[in-house]
């Protein structure tokens, strides 16, 4: 007991001190001590937000650790980035099967990399020997009277959207099929196309949007990241906000690559349900429209009005229209977790 103990704390010196730059200036006290001890100004709200990735359900076996990490880090993030919270402090539950000295070294230049990119600290957490999996817990300042929310959405607001749908859903399909053509026969194995592997990249890789986020706090009137899927987190607003939307298909955001290797019906259908894009979906009212717009003239992301909200939430409470031609809503869902 005493040496598995101890084989914790070598772990946690030898990988999870590694940032390369000085601690922020609110964390008193970090890794070290029973609890970390951080501070908040006066006129700050905390937003925390907490994601578990487990091995077989969220990542394959054989990702590489270098991007497990950058995963890990980066939905939680987005959760932050959809209230508009500017990402402080992280705290990582690790567990692992074994030490893994050449895994571990990966996965936590990784980490650290992308903490170091946001300013985040890492101050605390645990490693437990198990199935891998790791939990983090992300702690973001918001504004005291600044949040965005999803129960904010208003009849006439616009819907629009970060960046290009669908493409994380497609690298995971792609992914997906590589590892049956491997199984099968690994001498068949095709080589990636730079789109393929564009999609690819985009699944293990999502950019959370975290300054646009909090760029349009002033201005969104509710906000939510896209991980299950445009039409379940969507539909997560319209609940909160007692509201229906009408999505114009034709103003989907597809990339490129999407299109080349899936097609058009295929790309909308991941575009609408696939998940894991980690983009983010806001409601922005008429009158905050040009302001919101001028605000977002230099953060350099792209954006997209797909669609408004309407009257009352129903049980069907998304309306699908192509060029104003009323279309079937297709029988999709976003991931769950437990499927009835």
């Amino acid at each position: 007991m005493k040496r598995q103990k101890s084989g914790e704390f070598d772990v946690i010196r030898q990988y999870f001190n590694a940032s390369t730059r000085s601690p922020r200036k609110d964390v008193s006290l970090a890794i070290g001590d029973d609890c970390a001890i951080t501070e908040i100004k006066a006129n700050q709200r905390l937003a925390i937000t907490t994601d578990t990735l487990v091995e077989g359900t969220h990542f394959f076996h054989s990702i590489d650790p270098a991007d497990l990490a950058y995963k890990s880090v980066a939905v939680n993030l987005s959760d932050l980035a959809a209230m508009g919270a500017e990402p402080a402090w992280i705290s990582l539950a690790l567990t692992l099967p074994k030490v893994d000295h050449g895994w571990l070294a990966k996965f936590s230049q990784s980490f650290f990399e992308i903490l170091d990119h946001y300013n985040v600290d890492l101050i605390g957490g645990d490693t437990t020997k198990g199935p891998l999996s790791i939990s983090i817990t992300a702690h973001g300042l918001l504004p005291r009277d600044k949040a965005l929310c999803r129960h904010g959405a208003e009849k006439g607001d616009w819907i629009y959207v970060t960046g290009n749908l669908g493409d994380s859903a497609a690298g995971l399909l792609l992914l997906q099929q590589r590892m049956a053509q491997q199984k099968s026969d690994p001498a068949a194995v095709n080589q990636l196309t730079p789109a393929q592997q564009y999609l690819i990249e985009r699944h293990l890789r999502p950019t959370p949007r975290v300054l646009f986020g909090q760029s349009i706090a002033p201005y969104a009137s509710a906000a939510i990241d896209i991980s299950d899927g445009l039409l379940a987190d969507l539909s997560h607003i319209l609940q909160r906000s007692q509201v229906a939307a009408s999505i114009k298909l034709e103003k989907l955001p597809l990339s490129p690559q999407l299109l080349e290797v899936f097609g058009q019906e295929k790309a909308e259908q991941l575009a609408l349900s696939g998940g894991e894009d980690y983009e983010l979906c806001f409601t922005v009212a008429d009158k905050n429209c040009t302001r919101l717009e001028r605000e977002l003239t230099h953060i350099g992301v792209d954006y997209t009005c797909i669609g408004q909200i309407r009257g009352q939430n129903t049980k069907n409470s998304i309306r699908l229209k192509r060029f104003n031609e009323k279309v079937a809503l297709p029988d999709l869902k976003g991931f769950e977790h437990f499927p009835e």
